[in-house]
């Protein structure tokens, strides 16, 4: 029936855009609809006939109708806070009173009786056909709604009662196994049913280092059916032994830490919210370690949102020790108390955490080696084929989109730096001058390798003076890097922690990178100043001129110029052909002379001289036919 997911959607839904009001108008809108929809309304234009209750039966036959028991609920809920946010700037000391707190007691009232009712026919398992978790969901809603009726009332222990049941409830439903629902449990637990037991704790002047779990087993009422049904599914849920442990995802038990160090300084944790999101983290970090350590080929963004595992219950320490901080200031406890000391160290501690893990999770969506390696990405080839039916070919990445993730990690760094500078504001850390030092140093390494990465981008554009200079301040910057450790002490998931090793590498590759783009920078130099020499129109190139030494007077070598390109269709000199016409007027060695025998000479090329001329012969004359088309006459 998803009782719980139902609620959360309609009220994100409508709080995230509006308030209570608004959320209190589209309750009725929606209402309205599903009462339409399941016929259960008077018709329009008849004279009223009265209702009769939902049943069980109906239940069974049509989900819908356990919607029209919540909507209800809600929207008398909602009626409840919007009067109290109304109401909560104009009042004084006291808070709310006089009719204002009557009337949401009243709404909070029948909102309760709302949620009773579908307790009461849920349980009909065989008629309703609700299962076990419909139920315990059901009555989880009912005790929470009980629990705002008597935080009104400011009935401290009976608040506590009724909440710690909604929370043993709420915390038996996460551990189902199912990632989404449990995260959905736990959400709202934490945001709402803890906040309100600490608060009621607070108000009793329960100690401050007591666990809510220890509220929980202390407070829950154990003759209810519910709680049995829940002790029976996990008997450890209210054990003394492990009430002061954290359960994780895994339904693992944790010992919540007592002691936190932050540097060469340990001090107490006595606030047992800060324990608990310390204790959080330790295990969203090992969960994380293994995550990283069994998969090396995962996807960075995959990675990354790993990450946020570690980062909300990091957030969470974050604010338990500014939320104790300033109930401490409120009471008068001046900054030299013992406990506030303690606080501050604390809060510099949990702050450097966060940091870290904020810098660790930018340092994986960079890349390789935290982004100095430009790594080369190939496009996906397209699902479609072509129509010729040849395989598509990979295309490589263009400049364009080079560039676009160059300038993502450029916004990476950018943040980076700038949690580092935050670093220098927490208390006590302008008094460590080595811990300030060593902060140099590694804001100095991010610093490099974002002037790595825009001279990278100078270099696709083909603006080697620029990149090359680039290049050079990133080099001068990793040389000045100094007192960092030369190896990790342990192995973690990549934060804030940087090895001199790493530095090494970084420095030498710059070293190849400055090299060569001052020899590119060195060749466009002798280019440039070589199309600044006059040259004679057209001239040949340099392959055709072997015979011509280039001077760096004249302006060096022609690199544009030096062989023709695209070749053209040209004569190409091959053997020479001779003709000798000396042959006949030479008498050479071994050759046999013919003579003609009426003259005694044969002549040039076997002619006589004056042949044809006045030898006396005469050639007859052929005669030829006479008349049309060869007939004689």
């Amino acid at each position: 029936m998803e009782i719980t997911s139902f609620i959360i959607a309609q009220r994100d839904k409508a709080l995230l855009v509006g308030d209570y009001g608004s959320y209190r108008k589209q309750l009725s809108r929606r209402l309205l609809t599903v009462r339409r929809k399941l016929n259960h309304i008077s018709s329009k234009g008849h004279k009223y006939a009265a209702i009769g209750p939902i049943t069980a039966e109906e239940i069974a036959s049509n989900h819908e109708f356990v919607h029209l028991f919540l909507l209800s609920s809600e929207r008398a809920w909602a009626t409840a806070m919007h009067m109290k946010s109304h109401h909560a700037a104009d009042s004084g000391i006291n808070g709310i009173t006089g009719s204002t707190r009557r009337h949401i007691g009243s709404r909070l009232h029948r909102a309760s009786i709302y949620a009773g009712n579908l307790v009461d026919r849920l349980k009909e398992k065989e008629v309703s056909g609700a299962s076990s978790q419909d139920i315990q969901e059901a009555r989880a809603y009912y005790v929470s709604m009980r629990g705002n009726i008597e935080f009104e009332k400011q009935n401290w222990e009976k608040c506590l009662r009724e909440y710690s049941e909604a929370r043993l409830i709420y915390a038996a439903l996460a551990r189902s196994g199912r990632s989404k629902k449990d995260d959905l449990f736990r959400d709202l637990t934490s945001t709402t049913i803890e906040p309100s037991i600490r608060y009621a704790a607070y108000q009793l002047k329960l100690p401050r280092t007591t666990s809510i779990d220890k509220i929980v087993a202390r407070y829950v009422p154990r003759n209810t059916e519910y709680v049995d049904e829940i002790l029976k599914l996990h008997p450890d849920a209210l054990d003394q032994g492990t009430a002061g442990k954290k359960k994780g995802p895994g339904e693992l038990s944790q010992d919540l830490p007592s002691t936190i160090t932050w540097r060469s300084r340990t001090v107490s944790l006595e606030d047992a919210a800060i324990a608990q999101a310390l204790a959080t983290v330790s295990a969203a970090e090992t969960k994380l370690s293994s995550l990283l350590s069994s998969d090396p080929n995962l996807d960075p963004r995959a990675k990354a949102a790993a990450y946020d595992e570690v980062l909300i219950p990091s957030q969470d320490a974050v604010d338990a020790t500014k939320t104790a901080i300033d109930e401490l200031t409120a009471d008068g406890i001046p900054q030299g108390d013992r406990r506030m000391q303690a606080l501050q160290i604390t809060r510099t501690a949990v702050n450097y955490a966060l940091v870290g893990w904020r810098i660790g999770r930018n340092r994986i969506l960079c890349g390789d080696q935290d982004g100095a390696i430009l790594e080369a990405r190939a496009l996906r080839k397209p699902k479609k084929p072509r129509k010729d039916g040849k395989e598509r070919k990979t295309q490589d990445e263009s400049r364009g989109q080079k560039l676009i993730r160059l300038r993502e990690r450029v916004v990476l760094y950018d943040a980076t730096l700038q949690s580092l500078d935050s670093v220098k504001e927490l208390p006590g850390v302008a008094a460590d001058q080595a811990f300030l030092k060593e902060l140099d140093g590694k804001r100095a390494y991010f610093a490099t390798l974002r002037c790595l990465v825009i001279a990278r981008s100078h270099a696709l554009l083909s603006k080697t003076k620029n990149a090359l200079a680039l290049f050079a301040r990133a080099l001068d910057l990793v040389s000045s890097i100094t007192n960092l450790p030369s190896q990790q002490a342990t192995e973690k998931p990549p934060n804030l922690e940087i090895t001199q090793s790493q530095v090494s590498n970084l420095q030498k590759l710059l070293q190849t990178l400055v090299a060569h783009h001052r020899a590119l920078a060195e060749l466009e130099s002798l280019t440039t100043a070589a199309a600044s020499v006059p040259k004679p129109p057209n001239p040949a190139p340099l392959v055709e001129r072997l015979d011509e030494y280039p001077a760096l007077g004249s302006g060096g070598v022609d690199l544009l110029n030096l062989v023709t390109y695209p070749p053209r269709v040209e004569a190409v000199p091959v053997k020479p052909l001779f003709l000798d016409v000396a042959w006949n007027y030479i008498e050479y060695p071994g050759r046999a002379k013919n003579r003609d025998p009426v003259d005694g000479g044969a002549g040039v090329n076997g002619v006589r001289a004056g042949a044809g001329v006045g030898d006396g012969r005469t050639e007859e004359k052929k005669e030829g036919r006479k008349g049309w088309f060869g007939f004689g006459r």
